[in-house]
């Protein structure tokens, strides 16, 4: 178990999402879940907690009701080999294209697709320009920016 696991609350579809993200990221797992007993807040056996493993980050999800949503304030930062693997990437997520490489998903979950070498392409004053007018990052323009 990792040290720190980001613990994501959601108003009821936390094993929806899980599952979601399970079609998407291939080595996904289930690791643990949690789920009311009788007298409890929630009808017995409905989900209260899921904890889930995406690309070797451990995460737990939460049906906490409507009180508290998810924010662009928080956001996984998903690094990505090249072009393709962000395209395959930023069609599966289904979401809502926001910028610089960040798309909200159809639960409220905002990722930032980007490349691998994303600290080093916008180290270069062109092609940070040139990323903040994305949406979807383009490799070949930032790359071609970092060498201008």
């Amino acid at each position: 178990m990792n040290k720190i696991t980001p613990f994501l609350w959601f108003n009821n579809e936390a094993e929806d999402a899980a599952n979601f993200y399970f079609s998407i990221f291939p080595d996904a797992k289930k690791t643990d879940e949690l789920r009311w007993g009788p007298g409890g807040q929630a009808p017995e056996g409905s989900l209260l907690t899921i904890s889930i493993e995406l690309a070797g980050q451990e995460m737990t999800f939460m049906n906490g009701g409507p009180s508290q949503k998810l924010t662009e304030a928080f956001s996984f930062s998903l690094a990505c080999r090249d072009q393709a693997e962000i395209d395959d990437y930023w069609e599966k997520l289904e979401g809502t294209p926001l910028a610089c490489g960040w798309i909200k998903d159809k639960f409220g979950l905002c990722w930032q697709v980007v490349p691998e070498n994303i600290a080093e392409l916008v180290s270069h004053p062109a092609s940070m320009k040139a990323m903040m007018s994305m949406i979807k990052l383009d490799v070949a323009v930032l790359e071609a920016a970092a060498k201008s």
